[in-house]
């Protein structure tokens, strides 16, 4: 099989809300390495795609998208409170995400590309790639950064951390941990990452 044909890497990165994985992955786009982002596509598709805009109405109960967009703070007051409704709205846009991932990754040049996703092992998207960074930031830290970067309260933030899985079982179950405080260098924790993964793709 030829470079060419050979299937190519696919690292997963994850990590809880205001962790840094958005900063961490701009980092390896710096070193030419494409990242399709999991939260924007699934909000795209959930403003785009009629079937689902019609069963999140649905599973609502109600019209979410008075103004011809989904109205996401509506949405997310409702799910966060109740894991029944999250589940289904979870099953309905998940798998189109993830259709949407593995194309777009079919098409890369580079030698591995990267899929970033907040909810990487509840989602099940971690089956889709090889290995795995979590990003990892003290909680202090992690809310500020919130709350200064989206208009969410403090109880709120920590509604969607209850969630989400916690620090150590991501870390338990991925190859390589980032830690993003203040202190922490992340340029050469990433650049060590990368040329891991260079030398696995060429040995």
């Amino acid at each position: 099989m030829t470079q060419e044909s050979r299937p190519r890497m696919k690292l997963g990165v994850t990590g809880g809300i205001g962790s840094g994985k958005t900063s961490v992955c701009r980092v390896f786009n710096v070193l030419g390495i494409p990242v399709f982002s999991a939260d924007p596509e699934a909000q795209k598709v959930m403003n785009r795609d009629e079937k689902i805009i019609n069963e999140i109405n649905k599973i609502a109960g109600r019209n979410l998208y008075k103004d011809g967009f989904l109205n996401r703070m509506e949405l997310a007051s409702l799910i966060f409170n109740d894991p029944h409704l999250l589940a289904e709205v979870n099953a309905l846009v998940h798998p189109v995400v993830f259709a949407n991932f593995e194309r777009w990754a079919a098409e890369q040049t580079s030698p591995y590309s990267i899929m970033e996703a907040a909810i990487l092992f509840e989602s099940g998207a971690s089956k889709l790639v090889d290995r795995i960074v979590t990003v990892v930031a003290p909680m202090e830290e992690r809310l500020a950064r919130v709350i200064r970067g989206k208009k969410l309260s403090r109880d709120q933030i920590l509604e969607r951390i209850k969630n989400q899985m916690d620090d150590e079982s991501r870390i338990k179950l991925s190859d390589y941990v980032i830690r993003n405080s203040e202190n922490d260098m992340i340029i050469p924790a990433i650049l060590k990452i990368h040329e891991d993964l260079l030398n696995h793709l060429n040995s």
